[in-house]
């Protein structure tokens, strides 16, 4: 872990594995490293990244959280959902929605990506796995190889975790808003 948070910091693009699929990973202040990811998904930039953190408190350094959003946070994390939530001041433009001014957060529940997390001391900024052309995320590590050895720096093999991407949850609004079901249940917290 300690050699993968020296790739990041050093402005490497990584491919990890998470709770709900393999995702493409890189340091939150690197815009080359960004753009990097954006050119292997073949996205422009009105993708939106998820910011993977830590904690809760980790969360809170980048969005605005109000008690009830916190509570719907506690119960969710960690876990497979990523929440839309107000960036805070200061947190850079190219990380937030252009015109939302939202943010994209996560907590995995994956071994791996919480001792990377922990190595590295703060959030990763990610992608899903998903390729062009490609109806789901690559979920094996050497079918990832094949197609990306070129491309990346670091590929983390955690064996098979999954095809299906996080449930996306919009808690900017009054009540909270399933954007994309996937493998987390919203039942499951209450929604």
């Amino acid at each position: 872990m300690r050699r993968a948070a020296e790739i990041v910091r050093a402005g490497g693009v990584i491919v990890y594995p998470t709770d709900s699929c393999y995702a493409l990973g890189c340091h939150l202040g690197d815009k080359a490293a960004m753009e990097r990811i954006r050119a292997i998904r073949q996205v422009d930039e009105r993708h939106h990244f998820a910011l993977v953190c830590r904690d809760l408190a980790e969360i809170a350094v980048y969005a605005k959280v109000d008690n009830r959003q916190f509570r719907l946070l506690k119960a969710a994390t960690p876990g497979s959902y990523t929440f839309i939530l107000q960036a805070r001041r200061g947190v850079p433009k190219r990380l937030q929605h252009p015109s939302r001014r939202t943010i994209g957060l996560r907590v995995p529940d994956h071994r791996i990506v919480r001792a990377l997390l922990a190595e590295l001391g703060e959030p990763l900024l990610s992608s899903t796995l998903a390729l062009p052309g490609d109806e789901l995320p690559l979920n094996d590590a050497q079918e990832i190889r094949a197609r990306l050895e070129h491309s990346v720096d670091l590929i983390l093999d955690g064996g098979s975790c999954g095809i299906v991407p996080t449930t996306v949850i919009d808690l900017t609004g009054e009540a909270p808003v399933v954007t994309r079901q996937g493998k987390g249940r919203p039942a499951a917290i209450g929604i």
